[in-house]
């Protein structure tokens, strides 16, 4: 049939240039581009996993730079630490030094002590100017702050690690379970007895040897006794008729030994027990009167009062972490499981140390425990625990980032280069094929064209029909 209004011919050409003409254009737009999906319609659901896995990688890669800049942190931190452990070992040969007085002048202690002053105010400097980005990190700013600490019940309460809620607080409860006890052995008798007497009495500060005449008074006993506890950490007391023999601190760790040299005397050696303590409702680990519960979120040390640690009660006492901490955001998302939180205690004078023996800053001039005064012995004792404060942090500091930060940032890394992987594959254009598939839209686009040409031509054949 042969027809001039309608080309059916050219209408079939022309929808078949378009679509191959739409096509032509994909192609150019994904080579162009580097990407598969360039709006909703070429792909809505692969689009919707493509998006999901794009907000993954941003919270990856920003969760690298956090734990780097977490790392970073520690580092100023830890290095600060380093050289107060230094200075702190330098006073600990200062004070050695200063205890041997019988070769050295006053003017020489004197000496000492100046030097240790100087020290202490550099311990201070040090505390008070270490900072990162402008946050102090050894001031004590980053220490958990705690409230409705019973005196009675707890001496000290450190906070090392806890994640407390966004604008909220946590409550800590202690209870305990099982009465702390000292080691003990009992004499019973009102005196010596009728013949002279040596004993060993022996405790975990060391042995000591003393006699006692006949008849000697249990009373006289415990006095001899008791100016020797600082030798042998073993005390006495008379109570009644019975004289007690006591460690002069609680725990397993903690024995009191006596042992008869010559004469007639009750011998015994006993241990002490230590505490039994829930908190939180996890059973503690107990040592003495400090009882501690690590655990990824929740990381704290107390130290018991001797009368609450020797009752047994379910009621217990609490108090409330109300804020501080450094919190770091190492996960790929902003909740909880990808926080973690440390607390950074000061390390000034006045923080080093503990309320049994004194702080550091008593070694001081005018302290109760500077070398001038004479009491190396307990400046010995303070040194001892600051030095152990310091190379507890550095090592909490340390596990920190060898066990969380650095493995954290590894496994995110891997993460990223899957996620990235899969994103890849929903995403970019493989430009082998899309190539293949330009060259065949560009022929098929030439192809339609000259066949739409033609169909346009044909109604011309109808002119030869009036030719006649």
């Amino acid at each position: 049939m042969s027809r001039i209004n309608t080309n059916i011919g050219s209408l079939q050409a022309m929808t078949t240039l378009g679509k191959n003409q739409a096509d032509l254009s994909t192609r150019l737009q994904r080579l162009s581009s580097g990407l598969k999906i360039n709006s909703g319609k070429d792909a809505p659901a692969a689009l919707i996993a493509s998006e999901t896995l794009r907000s993954e990688i941003n919270g990856l890669h920003q969760a690298i730079d956090n734990t780097g800049r977490a790392n970073n942190v520690i580092n100023t931190a830890e290095g600060a630490l380093s050289e107060v452990s230094a200075l702190l070992l330098e006073v600990q040969g200062l004070t050695n030094e200063a205890a041997n007085k019988g070769a050295l002048s006053s003017e020489e202690i004197k000496a000492n002590q100046l030097q240790v002053d100087s020290i202490l105010n550099s311990v201070n400097r040090i505390a008070n100017t270490t900072q990162f980005n402008g946050v102090k990190l050894l001031n004590g700013s980053l220490d958990y702050a705690t409230s409705g600490v019973t005196s009675t019940a707890i001496d000290v309460a450190e906070v090392n690690a806890l994640k407390l809620p966004d604008n909220g607080y946590s409550t800590v409860t202690v209870e305990v379970t099982a009465s702390a006890q000292l080691g003990e052995v009992q004499f019973s008798g009102t005196d010596v007895g009728t013949s002279a007497v040596t004993v060993e009495v022996a405790g975990n500060d060391g042995t000591e040897q003393l006699s006692f005449a006949a008849n000697t008074a249990t009373s006289a006993v415990a006095f001899a006794i008791n100016q020797l506890k600082g030798s042998t950490g073993v005390s006495a007391l008379v109570s009644g008729s019975v004289l007690r023999f006591t460690s002069t601190s609680y725990g397993s760790d903690q024995f009191v030994s006596l042992k008869t040299i010559n004469g007639t005397f009750q011998n015994g050696k006993d241990f002490g027990v230590d505490a039994g303590v829930n908190i939180n409702g996890s059973k503690a680990d107990v040592k003495g009167l400090t009882a501690s519960v690590r655990s990824g979120d929740f990381d704290v040390s107390l130290t018991l009062d001797r009368s609450f640690a020797q009752t047994v009660s379910t009621a217990g006492t609490s108090f409330n972490v109300v804020s501080g901490g450094a919190k770091f955001q190492i996960g790929s998302q902003v909740n909880r499981q990808g926080q973690i939180n440390i607390g950074l205690g000061s390390v000034s004078t006045t923080k080093l140390g503990n309320e049994v023996d004194g702080f550091l800053s008593s070694i001081s001039s005018g302290g109760a425990n500077s070398l001038v005064g004479g009491n190396a012995i307990q400046a010995q004792k303070i040194l001892t625990n600051a030095i152990r404060q310091v190379a507890t942090l550095r090592g909490r500091l340390g596990a920190l980032q060898k066990n969380v930060l650095d493995t954290n940032q590894n496994s995110l890394q891997t993460a990223l280069e899957n996620v990235t992987a899969s994103e890849s594959a929903i995403r970019d254009a493989d430009f082998a094929d899309e190539t293949s598939k330009l060259t065949r839209a560009q022929i098929l686009v030439q192809a339609n064209t000259s066949v739409l040409a033609q169909a346009n031509s044909s109604p011309q054949s109808v002119l030869s029909l009036l030719g006649g």
